[in-house]
């Protein structure tokens, strides 16, 4: 059974795929084929119709920073003071261009965006603080969040269990 897809429909095996790949990035094309159940050709086809499609956006290493050097993880949450759409792309397009920023979320609540820093320290985090609020981005308030320990930070998401069939049935309760 397909699964709709905003553009494309997904089946099994398209699913298996996706989740192969994101846990094993350099998987051999022949590899990622016996994983899947389908010879290879039919499946490179597969893989490169879900690129084109561009459910796979990249392939990425995962990085141990913190084997190298003391590296500080904050989160932020951040308000902005006026809520028009040039005040909200205006802050985007300045948190976007910063590497430290390694996410941004906007959200709804209480709050605008979510950020996730990586800086050398807590005072490179605040000189680029600082320099946001110097920006006059129009940033009313941000609330700071030290991580301590990384308890569980997964970059491989549940595609099986996010696109299933089953996932949209309504509970049987």
């Amino acid at each position: 059974m397909a699964v709709s897809s905003f553009k494309m429909k997904l089946d099994a095996i398209d699913l298996r795929i996706l989740d192969v790949i994101q846990r094993d990035g350099r998987i051999t094309k022949l590899a990622l084929a016996e994983k899947v159940g389908l010879s290879p050709t039919p499946c490179w086809l597969r893989l490169r119709k879900l690129e084109k499609a561009g459910i796979i956006t990249g392939y990425h290493a995962r990085l141990a920073l913190r084997r190298l050097a003391p590296i500080a993880s904050v989160m932020v949450e951040l308000t902005l003071a006026n809520h028009r759409q040039a005040d909200f792309d205006r802050f985007e397009r300045t948190a976007a261009a910063m590497p430290e920023i390694v996410a941004c979320w906007a959200v709804g609540g209480g709050v605008d965006y979510i950020l996730k820093i990586m800086s050398a320290n807590i005072d490179a985090y605040q000189r680029l603080i600082d320099d946001l609020l110097d920006r006059d981005l129009g940033i009313e308030r941000y609330f700071t969040y030290i991580v301590t320990k990384t308890v569980k930070e997964e970059t491989v998401l549940p595609v099986t269990d996010l696109l299933s069939p089953d996932a949209y049935a309504p509970d049987s309760e």
